[in-house]
């Protein structure tokens, strides 16, 4: 991951925080969806949502099709509103970005007390998915 596709990611997660500071802590994930795509546009950022993710067996595109909440710059981003996130929550973003063949991604929890991030890179030699934090994100940047 180069310097500037972390930037990326920083920019990603302070739109979700300007959302959250100004609607507070679950309302539905509608609600922040619709507030994040409006505060992205004003940032003159250029997210897409409901990204479609196809998937393919063998070379044969499957009929199932997937969408993930927010796409940004080779971020794929997904959006809840519970009281914790699950495994099946975290499952769910890390499946899109395989999908996708993007090598990062962000959850965001609208609902707890305080905007829960948790950003993540695929690293597809290994099929390994790092959480990136505080203390080790330096260590994947490449340039």
């Amino acid at each position: 991951m180069t310097r500037q596709e972390y930037i990326d990611i920083y920019d990603a997660v302070g739109v979700a925080m300007e959302v959250y500071n100004t609607l507070g802590r679950g309302l539905d994930e509608h609600v922040y969806q619709e507030a994040y795509a409006i505060e992205a546009e004003m940032r003159g950022m250029d997210v897409e949502r409901e990204k479609k993710l196809n998937l393919s067996y063998k070379g044969i595109e499957l009929k199932k099709v997937f969408f993930a909440d927010f796409y940004y710059k080779g971020i794929i981003i997904e959006f809840k509103s519970v009281d914790e996130l699950s495994a099946e929550h975290r499952a769910q973003l890390l499946n899109y970005m395989r999908i996708a063949n993007k090598n990062r991604g962000v959850l965001f929890n609208f609902g707890e007390t305080n905007l829960h991030t948790e950003r993540y890179l695929y690293l597809p030699e290994e099929d390994d998915f790092i959480l990136l934090t505080h203390s080790n994100y330096k260590l994947y940047i490449t340039d």
